[in-house]
């Protein structure tokens, strides 16, 4: 045998055994999904902010980043919880000025500030008083005897704080700060930035029924996301309508589970800026779409107080902003009203006669 036919017999030997290993390669990878990703799906839940957080994602690296979720909000929860004695806000509500510290006071007193504003007050931080005072804060729902709701209103108005991108000053002093009807919304956005500068581009946030949603889901297709029935006795699975969630931020609010009857009348947890008291409109329910989920929040909350057709109003006028509505119609029955540019993305679960 001469030396080109052995060197042809080694290389052919070499090629066979070469495709034989790639063979055995590709016969032990995962199989793709209908995406065209491998099966990288990871579930993370946990609790936070007095609620249970829960984050899907797709990962080709099969990160466990659920430490690293948890330690962020805990960083978060010391800036902006009341709950923490020692937090950012807690010390600026027993003083008259703070001075940053951590990266989160300033991004939800900006976003405030422009809700604020484009709402004519309806959505306003400083409401907290009112809101303790009616029952609705720590001590639980019961109604003081005693309300004094003309010198509340005197501490509400978020124009009444000034800040920059370093500190924030009360313009009065007994100025209390809650950011509680916004801070689920921005603790969502914060967990997505953290995935999205790891690398991860497919992922659904939620923390207490707020959510973000980028990319699509381990089937390849939009994340889908539900709006429960607005019913006092509802269960959280009974299903109004479906979302199909595409790279927004979607925030829901409510009166029909967190309120109290006093006197035969129901006293819902959503209290007016403008007025001191609860809310008496037929609006039970506001899901708000924006570009973030600390946006769509603060608008829902201010969807609540300001009653259906207004906020139908507010949604054509504030850009980039969808809406899906559900309201009593005075005769008993519900009603929803959905944004056209929300039309599209939303569905209704059959339901038994």
């Amino acid at each position: 045998m001469n030396k080109n036919a052995l060197k042809n017999i080694i290389y052919s030997i070499v090629l066979l055994l070469v495709m034989f290993l790639v063979y055995l390669y590709r016969q032990n990878q995962p199989l793709p999904t209908k995406s065209g990703n491998t099966d990288t799906k990871t579930v993370l839940s946990g609790t936070t902010m007095g609620t249970s957080y829960r984050i899907v994602y797709l990962d080709e690296q099969r990160r466990d980043l659920q430490d690293g979720i948890d330690s962020l909000l805990n960083v978060f929860n010391q800036s902006l919880s009341t709950y923490i004695p020692d937090s950012e806000i807690s010390r600026f509500n027993r003083s008259d000025t703070l001075v940053f510290e951590l990266p989160y006071f300033y991004p939800v007193l900006s976003v405030s500030k422009e809700v604020f504003e484009a709402t004519d007050g309806a959505f306003d931080p400083t409401v907290g008083p009112l809101v303790n005072t009616w029952g609705f804060g720590p001590e639980g729902a019961e109604r003081k005897d005693s309300l004094g709701i003309q010198q509340l209103l005197q501490r509400v108005g978020f124009d009444k704080v000034q800040f920059d991108q370093h500190a924030v000053v009360k313009l009065q002093s007994d100025l209390y700060l809650d950011f509680s009807a916004i801070a689920k919304g921005y603790g969502v956005d914060v967990v997505a930035q953290y995935l999205s500068e790891r690398g991860i581009a497919h992922y659904l946030v939620e923390i207490g029924g707020e959510l973000v949603a980028k990319g699509t889901n381990d089937a390849g297709e939009i994340w889908k996301v539900g709006i429960t029935q607005p019913d006092e006795e509802g269960q959280a699975n009974e299903l109004y309508s479906i979302v199909a969630l595409d790279n927004k931020g979607m925030a829901t609010s409510g009166n029909y589970r967190n309120f109290y009857e006093q006197d035969g009348q129901k006293l819902s947890h959503t209290i007016s800026p403008f007025t001191g008291y609860p809310v008496v409109h037929g609006l039970l329910s506001a899901t708000v779409l924006a570009d973030d989920c600390m946006t769509a929040d603060a608008y829902a909350t201010a969807m609540m107080v300001v009653g259906t057709e207004a906020s139908i109003a507010l949604q054509q006028k504030v850009p980039g902003l969808e809406i899906f509505l559900i309201y009593n119609d005075g005769e008993g029955k519900l009603q929803s009203y959905a944004s056209e540019g929300l039309k599209p993305y939303l569905s209704f679960p059959q339901r038994n006669p």
